[in-house]
C-alpha cells in the first residue's frame, strides 16, 4: 500500500486511481440503500434523519435544520468511505489524502457559505475578526484546523488499512477478522468526529460577537428559507 494509489485505468487522458474507482461504487451503494430504504423503510430513514438532526443540533447549541443537509451527507459519506474498504477489492476513499482534503476544503468553505447566508456579507466580515488587527491570526487558524481536518482522517484510515493488510498478508486466515472489526469502529468513530469538528466550525461561523446577542431561532428560519 503507496502513498501515490494504483492507477485503473485513463479517461480523457486523465488517471483514474482505484479510490477514485471505490468511491463511484460507494456511492452507487449509497444511492442504490437511499432508495431501497426509502420504499421499504422508510421509519429508518426517519430514524436517522432525527438521530443526526439531533446530534448536529447538541453539538451547535442551536437548531441544526438548516445545516442538516450539509452536514448529514457529510456524515454518511465519511461512514461509507471510511469502512467500505473491508470490502474485497475496494479500498476506502478516506485513504487517500486527495480525498481527505477535498472534504476539509468542503468544510472550509461552507463555514464561510452559511456565516454569510445567515449573517450576510457585511455582518459575517464584520464578525470574522474583532478586533481587526486580529484578522491573520483568524486566517492562519482556519487554515490550520483545514489541514487537521485532512490529515487526522488520512492517517487514521490509512494506517488502520495498512495494519490490516500487514497482518492479513502474515496470517491470512481468521486472526485479520477481529481488525477488520477493529478497522470499522475506528472509520465509525473517526466520521463522528469530523462530522461533529464540522459542526463547531460552521456554528462558529454562524456566532455573533459578544457585543450582539446570538442570532436567534427566526433569524435561523429565515436564513433557511432564502434563495
Amino acid at each position: 500500500m503507496e502513498f501515490d494509489r494504483a492507477i485503473v485505468f485513463y479517461l480523457f487522458n486523465f488517471p483514474i486511481r482505484d479510490t477514485v474507482v471505490s468511491t463511484w461504487v460507494m456511492m452507487a451503494i449509497v444511492s442504490g440503500l437511499a432508495i431501497w430504504i426509502g420504499k421499504r423503510e422508510p421509519v429508518a430513514l426517519e430514524m436517522l434523519f432525527d438521530f443526526l438532526n439531533d446530534t448536529i443540533s447538541d453539538v451547535m447549541g442551536r437548531s441544526g435544520e438548516l445545516f442538516l443537509p450539509f452536514l448529514g451527507s457529510l456524515a454518511i459519506f465519511i461512514v461509507f468511505a471510511n469502512v467500505i474498504g473491508i470490502v474485497p477489492f475496494l479500498m476506502s476513499p478516506t485513504s487517500d489524502i486527495n480525498t481527505t482534503l477535498a472534504l476539509a476544503l468542503v468544510v472550509f468553505f461552507s463555514v464561510h457559505y452559511f456565516g454569510i447566508r445567515v449573517k450576510g456579507v457585511v455582518g459575517y466580515l464584520k464578525n470574522l475578526a474583532n478586533p481587526i488587527f486580529l484578522l491573520p491570526l483568524e486566517i492562519i487558524g482556519q487554515l490550520s484546523r483545514t489541514l487537521s481536518l485532512t490529515l487526522r482522517l488520512f492517517g487514521n484510515i490509512f494506517s488502520g488499512e495498512l495494519i490490516v493488510a500487514i497482518i492479513f498478508a502474515l496470517i491470512p486466515l481468521f486472526v485479520p477478522l477481529p481488525l477488520a472489526g477493529l478497522s470499522v469502529f475506528t472509520g465509525l468513530l473517526q466520521a463522528y468526529i469530523f462530522t461533529v469538528l464540522a459542526s463547531v466550525y460552521i456554528a462558529a461561523g454562524v456566532e455573533t460577537t459578544e457585543n450582539n446577542p446570538k442570532i436567534n431561532s427566526e433569524e435561523m428560519k429565515n436564513a433557511k428559507y432564502e434563495s
